[in-house]
């Protein structure tokens, strides 16, 4: 960490805003001595007399020379994003004026940020911990009502709460274990074993819906993958269009027109959706086609949920056999054509109650399929709690197992000393999800994938 340590003592500036020609940019300056840093170049208010949190109007010279006026915000430590002195150049949106700032502050010894240098400095400044810190990233990114939802609550620490309680409670009876083995030849028990063996499946009745809820946690920051499954010409084109409410497909009588894999997002109620037109499974001698074919069925296998689409009882019959090939995917079955054949919509209407019967061409009862999409997906929600990150998964499950391992070690009757260290594990894998427990390595690669100026 002493590496980290002293980079922290740099001043480094960023543009914070997107790139590109604007009305406004905002460029952030941090660390020691970077208000004085701004002031030197700042005509106006005397900054390092300014109060915390106030703006000021003035210009950014380069000697003489005018470079703008700006709006400066103060930020004095520990009352801002990093704790430490920050200040907000707002300036005019030109690429030239944001260069000749950034230069100009390089110049007076500033160093550029590397990507997401600020949020790092918040993190090991104690402004929040590791889960909240890449929170904000989540937040940037958040493009549906539910990701932004979810990554607000850890940005405000609700997964974090969470966590530390079950480490806190580990934490006790592992020092109390650690106690025993100091007076091992006395041969005294300070830690119940029914009383960890309780708090032990309580925190894993904890963690276990935690673990549970990272499927649809991914689902709701990248979309939910929908595969459109079903023989030549049974509308699945005709149903992209209507859902989308564009001509994203192609859309003929001739069978087999659509020989690739077309994707594209909407959001329903909050929740993002990726819908993937396939190519229409039949047998065929045509090279395109059947590439075509075997797309559609690894589009079939990788989606969260597949929608067979049928419109006559010969095609339910083929996307039947399809279905009898997955396993532990969501289905729905969607009759199409609906306006085309009375009779076997009642038919089917008695035998299947579950099943859906819409016109995608006159966009009939879309409603009715667009909110079986979205009570599939909200149903898999356990808890206001959800796990987006596959980092924080992985502990999850490695902290999940050496719990196990002290169940296991408990019921074997095995000493003070193995099983502190099943706990000892259990604490490190709750420890690298906060932060608690972290390394150089670990931090430059979460912050690395954040924006410059984060």
């Amino acid at each position: 960490m002493n590496t980290i340590q002293i980079h922290q003592q740099e001043v480094i500036c960023a543009l914070a805003t997107p790139s590109g020609v604007g009305a406004i940019a905002i460029i952030r300056v941090s660390g020691l001595g970077a208000i004085a840093l701004v002031n030197s170049v700042f005509k106006g208010k005397n900054l390092e007399n300014a109060e915390s949190h106030t703006v000021h109007f003035g210009t950014i010279h380069a000697g003489d020379h005018i470079i703008d006026e700006v709006l400066v915000s103060v930020f004095k430590t520990p009352r801002s994003f990093t704790k430490e002195d920050s200040v907000e150049i707002s300036c005019h949106g030109s690429d030239y004026i944001i260069r000749q700032i950034l230069k100009l502050l390089v110049q007076k010894s500033a160093r550029i940020a590397r990507p997401g240098e600020f949020t790092q400095r918040a993190f090991l400044n104690g402004q929040f911990d590791l889960v909240q810190a890449e929170a904000v990233a989540d937040l940037i990114a958040a493009d549906s009502e539910a990701s932004h939802k979810t990554a607000l609550n850890q940005l405000r620490g609700g997964f974090s709460r969470k966590l530390t309680s079950l480490r806190t409670e580990l934490i006790h009876f592992a020092s109390m274990i650690e106690l025993e083995l100091d007076f091992g030849e006395e041969d005294v028990e300070f830690a119940g074993r029914d009383d960890l063996k309780r708090l032990i499946e309580s925190l894993q009745d904890t963690i276990a819906p935690l673990i549970e809820s990272f499927d649809y946690g991914n689902a709701l920051k990248e979309g939910v993958p929908v595969a459109i499954i079903g023989s030549p010409n049974v509308g699945k084109s005709t149903l992209l269009n209507a859902l989308l409410n564009e001509e994203k497909a192609i859309v003929t009588s001739v069978a087999g027109t659509t020989r690739d894999v077309i994707e594209d997002t909407i959001v329903l109620q909050g929740l993002k959706f990726r819908f993937i037109d396939t190519a229409g499974i039949r047998e065929t001698t045509d090279l395109v086609e059947s590439i075509g074919i075997e797309r559609s069925k690894a589009a079939m296998e990788k989606a969260d949920i597949v929608l067979f689409l049928f419109d006559s009882e010969l095609t339910l019959e083929e996307n039947q056999k399809l279905a009898n090939d997955l396993d532990g995917k969501e289905i729905l079955w969607v009759m199409n054509k609906i306006d085309l054949n009375d009779q076997l919509v009642v038919k089917l209407q008695t035998e299947n109650p579950d099943m859906l019967f819409i016109s995608a061409q006159k966009q009939q009862q879309l409603p009715a399929l667009t909110g079986r999409l979205v009570s599939l997906v909200q149903k898999q929600a356990a808890s206001d709690t959800v796990v987006t990150n596959l980092r924080h998964f992985e502990h999850l499950i490695k902290t999940q197992g050496a719990l196990t391992d002290v169940l296991n070690g408990l019921a074997l009757g095995v000493t003070g000393d193995f099983l502190a260290q099943d706990i000892r594990l259990s604490l490190h894998h709750l420890g690298e999800i906060t932060g608690t427990i972290v390394t150089d390595d670990l931090l430059d690669n979460i912050f690395s994938k954040f924006c410059i100026g984060k």
